[in-house]
C-alpha cells in the first residue's frame, strides 16, 4: 500500500484536490497544518487527511474536532500528545503548533484565544510534548515545527547573512523518546531530506510546490512537483 504527505494548505484546496484525484490508490494523506483559508474554511477532502494544528488556523474549529476524525467527512484531527489508527494499521501522532517560549510552561487549556493572528492556542507547551514523548509504535509523527538543526539564511538588504537554526530542541525530544518510523514537517515550505535522533525526517513544501507519495513497507519516497500536472 501507499501513503500521500502534503504540505501547509494555506487555503490552497483546489491542488489538495487534484492531487488526490490524481492517486486514488493511495491509502491515507497526512497533513503537517495550515490548512484554513485567509477567511477560516477548511477543506472537503475526497480521501482521508490526517493533519495537525499549524499556526495558522481557525482554533475554534480545531477544538471542535474530535481525536482521529471530524466534523468533515474524511478530515481527521490529530490532537498533540495522542495516537491516531489509519488505514493499513499505520499509527500517527503530531505535536501541532508552534514554540513560545512565554507560553510553554502554560496549560493547554489555559493559552488565550485572540485575534488569529495573535491567537495564542497557535502554540504547543511542554505538557503536550511529554505526552509525546510517552508514545510508542508510532509509524508517522507529524510536527508542524522543525527539529534542530533547520538552517534557514535571513533575507538581508545589504551584506553577508548567516544561516540561523531555525529548529526546535522540543521537536528533538520527542523524536528521541518516541522513536517513530518516520517525521515529517511543515511551516518552512522547504523540501529538506534528513535524519535526526536516528529517525528519517523530511520537511514539506506548500501544497502548491510538491508532494510525497511513500511505499507503506520501505518507507521510501517519491517527490512530485505540484505545477508539472
Amino acid at each position: 500500500m501507499t501513503f500521500g504527505a502534503v504540505g501547509d494548505l494555506h487555503g490552497d484546496f483546489a491542488s489538495l484536490d487534484r492531487i488526490m484525484a490524481r492517486h486514488p490508490e493511495v491509502a491515507f494523506w497526512v497533513c503537517p497544518g495550515d490548512l484554513a483559508s485567509e477567511t477560516g474554511e477548511y477543506p472537503r477532502p475526497r480521501a482521508s487527511l490526517f493533519w495537525i494544528k499549524g499556526n495558522n488556523e481557525d482554533f475554534d474549529f480545531v477544538g471542535e474536532q474530535p481525536a482521529g476524525a471530524g466534523t468533515i467527512p474524511h478530515l481527521h484531527y490529530i490532537p498533540n500528545g495522542v495516537s491516531v489508527k489509519a488505514p493499513g494499521g499505520f499509527m500517527l501522532a503530531g505535536l501541532g503548533g508552534t514554540f513560545a517560549p512565554t507560553w510553554y510552561e502554560k496549560p493547554a487549556s489555559e493559552l488565550p484565544s485572540a485575534t488569529k493572528k495573535d491567537d495564542k492556542r497557535r502554540h504547543f507547551v511542554h505538557d503536550e510534548v511529554d505526552a509525546c514523548k510517552q508514545l510508542t509504535g508510532i509509524d508517522i509523527f507529524l510536527s508542524h515545527e522543525a527539529a534542530r538543526p533547520f538552517l534557514l539564511t535571513p533575507q538581508r538588504k545589504s551584506g553577508p547573512s548567516r544561516p540561523l537554526d531555525a529548529g526546535k530542541t522540543p521537536i528533538n525530544e520527542v523524536l528521541a523518546g518516541m522513536q517513530p518510523r518516520l517525521h515529517l514537517f511543515g511551516h518552512h515550505h522547504a523540501y529538506a531530506v534528513g535524519e535526526r535522533q536516528n529517525v528519517a525526517s523530511i520537511g514539506l513544501e506548500t501544497v502548491s510546490a510538491s508532494y510525497l507519495i511513500f511505499d507503506g513497507k520501505s518507507l521510501a519516497h517519491q517527490r512530485i512537483a505540484t505545477r508539472t500536472h
